[in-house]
């Protein structure tokens, strides 16, 4: 296959610029906002069929096809008056930066697509929330709003089209559970940030009661260009590479040469994103094993690198892509401690809603940081072992405990001698 011009070949990044972004003028300049100029003219059920016909699959972790998520929106006559569009953009997964990069380095297009995104479910109003620490970001996406508005892209009667439609900014107050959609419309309604029972789905009865589509800012800002230039050429993106459509913003963080976040065609091997786009790991250290897509996905070793980095592929090999932002760790690193720092972050992050997570998330933590030490006991493992299954998919009321089970499930699997090494010898054993 020819290489594609680079506008479309790298449609979600070649425009941004972290230094100094683009205004309005200079978006607009650079096809901006021809995507909503368009859809405007058309029928919203249109804009949902391009999507599907694309084959855009939420770029947040889960993996659902988007165009099917919007499908479930009620629509026409009978359907409620006030219907809301959410951008989940509270980035807190460790090892994950990706939409960071967008935001700041494109905020009208992000813009544009909560807009377009908006008018294809017939919302009336769209929210981005956005993680508390993303001051930069905040302030950027801030300013392309208001200079949205002013030029007639938000408000009243857009373009015309007798369509009204609001976006803000919603800066969360710092949880990680707000990257679980119920969780995130709990917070952006002032409650605490807990999940929500399904169903109802959010589709149906999600903020205030009123139907909402919660998408990732990745997810959503691939809408505009596939407005534009259609499912086929989405679809091609990939390169076949994979079957799943478009380019993915892959990354790497760890002791790489050169981590970073680059956009490459949909299925791009694992080795390829970390030797070519990385350059490797840094002199001197060897690759021990990588996280997939950020610290709620099970550990993969060297020898799964030449897979493809796409969601069957990964899904095969044990694990999942998740955000698609591979962790590395090099063999010099216990992997105790790399899982100990991890089950840290979890246990802390814990919303407290349901026992298994608030209790046994500090449970794990507790037993790793004695094996960490050195001062495990006999038993301990199995304990770990237990609590994976105690703590499992099915077992608590959301996928935040679970997700927390993944590497350390995967860790005692492949380096059960390391946790082993942690068990402290009684004192007979020590002085024999």
């Amino acid at each position: 296959m020819s290489a594609l011009p680079y506008a479309d070949s790298k449609p979600l990044t070649y425009r941004v610029n972290l230094a100094n972004p683009l205004d309005l003028k200079a978006y607009e300049a650079q096809d901006g906002y021809a995507a909503l100029h368009k859809v405007v003219k058309e029928a919203p059920a249109e804009v949902t069929k391009a999507v599907k016909d694309a084959n855009l699959r939420g770029r947040g972790g889960a993996g659902f096809p988007t165009g099917v998520k919007w499908g479930l929106v009620p629509m026409g006559a009978d359907a409620p008056k006030n219907k809301y569009i959410v951008c989940n953009a509270d980035e807190m997964e460790p090892g994950t930066f990706k939409d960071r990069l967008l935001m700041e380095g494109l905020p009208h297009q992000l813009v544009e697509a909560m807009i377009v995104s908006g008018y294809a479910i017939q919302a009336t109003r769209g929210y981005i929330f956005l993680r508390g620490e993303y001051v930069v970001a905040a302030e950027r996406l801030n300013k392309a709003v208001a200079e949205a508005k002013a030029a007639g892209y938000l408000g009243q009667n857009i373009l015309g089209s007798g369509w009204n439609f609001e976006l803000f900014v919603h800066t969360g107050a710092g949880r990680y559970i707000c990257g679980e959609e119920t969780a995130l419309i709990n917070s952006l309604e002032g409650r605490r940030a807990n999940p929500r029972a399904k169903p109802p789905f959010p589709q149906i009865a999600g903020l205030w009661g009123k139907p909402t589509v919660v998408n990732n800012v990745e997810t959503l800002s691939n809408v505009p260009h596939i407005v534009l230039r259609g499912g086929a050429w989405f679809q091609g993106l990939s390169q076949g590479k994979s079957k799943d459509a478009g380019t993915k913003l892959y990354g790497v963080s760890g002791r790489a040469r050169k981590t970073g976040c680059w956009e490459l065609p949909f299925g791009t091997s694992a080795r390829e994103i970390l030797e070519e786009h990385a350059g490797g790991m840094k002199d001197g250290l060897k690759l021990k094993c990588w996280l997939p897509g950020g610290a709620s996905t099970d550990f993969l070793m060297p020898e799964h690198l030449d897979l493809a980095m796409d969601f069957d592929t990964i899904a095969k090999a044990g694990s999942r892509m998740g955000t698609g932002l591979l962790t590395v760790v090099d063999d010099k690193q216990n992997i105790v401690s790399v899982v100990r720092n991890l089950e840290e972050f979890f246990a802390r992050e814990s919303c407290g809603w349901c026992t298994p997570c608030r209790d046994g998330l500090p449970w794990t933590e507790k037993l790793l940081y004695a094996l960490e030490q050195g001062q495990g006991r006999e038993g301990d493992i199995q304990t770990l072992e237990q609590l994976t299954r105690f703590l499992g998919p099915g077992k608590t009321f959301c996928a935040h405990a679970p997700g927390a089970m993944e590497p350390l499930q995967s860790a005692l699997k492949y380096f059960r001698a390391e946790f082993e090494a942690g068990i402290a010898k009684a004192p007979a054993q020590a002085a024999a």
